[in-house]
């Protein structure tokens, strides 16, 4: 008895000594801004919420600046647009869609990444390889999802004010309602001008146009789990107004004159979109969804005495039932799609409008044990009313051969209509003339657009020196089958449109390296090598304005967060690009002649956050620091009315320096 009464006292002692000596403790996790699955099939990695912060991600087009696998590059030296490439090639072997109904396409493709604001944007999905059969027959190179804030989870109200020395200014305001346990609202408004006129490089045309956007999208959501409902509905206005050209033009006076060299870029667009899904009660692992979506997009254009309008009405609906085969390792997605687009589309008043309409249905099966192996095997059957009734295979593979490694294989056919005006309007702003060589296709006189992509990658996470890192690779390569030739290396006089004679392909390969040098200081480096060569009417090139050797370097790093909720933030991108094959200049006089290839050169982007609590923080920072402007980014600008004059070979910043500042306030 009294052994017992000795031991109770004892393990009392304990307690009470425990109770007393031990603090709480935490475990903290930092989430990184580029997330990336070792049991995902798909070569996918989400951008989230805090890497889009990293920088001021004005828009869609602005938001890969930190990402290694998307190439941002500008389209020509007037509007300041940001062209997106991946696996070396553009943005329209891209599928582009809008929480995965298709967004930015045919006459959208050359502004519509800037035609959604970044405060908008929950988080991004990149694919690389051909993408899944379920989105559409159009993607080659990959696939970019963008989700936006979700209404039932979204703050009650967001403010983000942003101002820039090249006298951009935005303004971006969030409201969030729930109205009821099962359904919430959204109204997004955001607008952006640019009122000052700047020429640094004293070429007497504008650095960047000037411009106003107002965008607007009311969004509601209804979510109720216990009948297992959900929709989505989407309403969006836009209107965005550049005007660029040189400084003294004024378009009342001196539009469609030889006066002054000016353009404009009048945008309106209608968006509607609804996404309704079930999930049966017994059945949680079956659903079956519908997603509807309409646009109206308009734009009237002109740049100097080239004239172009185009107006697009788009319609697309998709079924989509998903469910399994015996058990949940076997997976299939199976349904019907429908797009139409209705083009009114004038070249200096040549009327070359079309109607598309297609009709598919796909079947995609998916394997998964969970562990080590899966694969993704998907087809679809689709008529099209001027590329005829064709088959699409794509297939991924996904194996875990030890612990923390991941190998993937991708290939997969795509085949799209190249729409030659609307993914080329950079053109316009020159004294090119424009052919069409083949008079037998059945879209611009030209065949459709066929290309094979295939695709290796591993990734590899390890511990270094007690510090988490990850290496890794792939290989992406796209061969065409048929190609819409863009000639700019036959006559700078002349842009050639013609099928493709001969070979086309794009070699993509990218090593990377990351690695938490401390705790919150985190390394990102990526380098990029291209091949990508095509063979034209006066040979083989590589495929002009694009870098053969590219590398990005990131840093990160932010301080402890304060009991009051303070934290610094500091951000700095370096991005190195190399020489790039440059359009034949060879027969212009020696003024307006470009060497075949460009200088290499490189940027630094920094910014730095203050966050003074949860609801409040501060920003600054600056693009280019380093100060690199392109020589000659305007060939023929004295002459802007003359044989020579050329504004779309732009290989580097034409602006120069760039420094912004900004604050976000948010309600929770």
């Amino acid at each position: 008895m009294k052994k017992i009464k000795i031991a109770i006292m004892l393990l009392f002692s304990i307690v009470t000594f425990s109770q007393e000596k031990l603090e709480e403790v935490k475990v903290e996790k930092t989430k990184k801004g580029i997330q990336k699955s070792l049991k995902k099939t798909t070569n996918t990695q989400v951008v989230t919420s805090k890497e889009l912060l990293k920088a001021a991600c004005c828009n869609l087009a602005e938001s890969f600046e930190t990402n290694p696998s998307i190439d941002v590059n500008f389209s020509d030296a007037l509007t300041g647009t940001k062209q997106i490439r991946m696996l070396g090639l553009t943005s329209p072997y891209l599928m582009i869609t809008e929480e995965n109904i298709p967004s930015v396409r045919g006459a959208s493709q050359a502004y519509g990444l800037s035609f959604t604001p970044g405060t908008w944007i929950e988080s991004i999905q990149i694919t690389k390889g051909a993408g899944s059969v379920v989105n559409g027959y159009e993607s080659i190179t990959g696939q970019i999802n963008t989700e936006l804030l979700k209404p039932m989870n979204d703050i009650p109200f967001f403010l983000n004010a942003y101002g820039s020395n090249d006298s951009r200014y935005e303004l971006n305001t969030h409201f969030n309602r729930k109205i009821s346990d099962k359904w919430a609202t959204s109204l997004l408004i955001h607008g952006n001008t640019r009122v000052s006129k700047n020429d640094m490089n004293h070429d007497h045309f504008l650095d960047n146009p000037l411009g106003k956007q107002f965008n607007i999208n009311n969004r509601w959501q209804y979510s109720n789990p216990e009948s297992g409902w959900v929709s989505f509905f989407n309403v969006r206005l836009m209107k965005d107004e550049k005007q660029t050209g040189e400084v003294d033009f004024n378009p009342n006076r001196d539009k469609f004159t030889t006066n002054y060299w000016g353009s404009e870029i009048n945008t309106d667009r209608l968006d509607l979109a609804s996404k309704v899904g079930y999930v049966f009660k017994n059945r949680p692992f079956q659903s079956i969804g519908f997603q509807n979506a309409f646009s109206n997009h308009n734009q009237q254009s002109y740049f100097g005495l080239n004239q172009y309008d185009i107006k697009q009405q788009s319609y697309y609906s998709n079924l989509i039932f998903n469910s399994i085969i015996n058990n949940t390792m076997n997976k299939f997605t199976t349904g019907l799609n429908f797009t139409y687009d209705k083009y009114d589309e004038f070249v200096n008043l040549v009327d070359v409008s079309r109607i598309d309409n297609s009709v598919g249905a796909f079947f995609e099966y998916t394997y998964d044990d969970n562990d080590k192996f899966s694969y993704i095997l998907g087809a679809r059957l689709d008529y099209h009313n001027r590329l005829g009734a064709f088959f699409t295979p794509r297939l991924h593979m996904r194996y875990n051969p030890w612990d923390k490694a991941v190998m993937r294989f991708s290939a997969g056919r795509g085949k799209r209509a190249a729409n030659i005006y609307a993914e080329n309007q950079q053109l316009f702003g020159s004294s090119r003339n424009f052919s069409v060589l083949d008079t037998n296709g059945k879209i611009y006189d030209l065949d459709p657009e066929i290309a094979w992509n295939y695709g290796v990658s591993f990734s590899q996470n390890f511990m270094f020196f007690g510090k988490s890192a990850d290496i890794g690779f792939d290989f992406y390569r796209t061969d065409f089958q048929n190609q819409a030739i863009v000639d700019v290396m036959q006559s700078p006089q002349e842009v050639l449109f013609y099928n493709l004679r001969g070979k086309s392909y794009a070699n993509s390969l990218q090593l990377e390296f990351n690695i938490e040098i401390v705790k919150h200081f985190n390394l990102r480096t990526a380098y990029k090598y291209y091949d990508i060569a095509t063979d034209y009417l006066s040979g083989s090139f590589q495929r002009p304005l694009q870098a053969k050797h590219r590398f990005l370097g990131n840093i990160e790093y932010a301080t402890h967060i304060s009991d009051e909720g303070q934290q610094w933030r500091l951000d700095a991108t370096v991005n190195w690009l190399g020489q790039q094959q440059l359009p034949t200049t060879a027969s212009n006089p020696a003024i307006d002649r470009l060497p075949e290839f460009s200088s290499s050169f490189a940027t630094l982007n920094m910014q730095v956050t203050l966050q003074q609590s949860s609801t409040f923080e501060m920003y600054f920072g600056g693009e280019n620091i380093g100060n690199y402007r392109q020589d000659n980014p305007i060939l023929g600008a004295h002459n802007p009315f003359g044989a020579t004059f050329d504004s779309s070979i732009v290989y580097g910043p034409v602006f120069g320096q760039m420094y912004y500042a900004g604050l976000r306030f948010k309600i929770k």
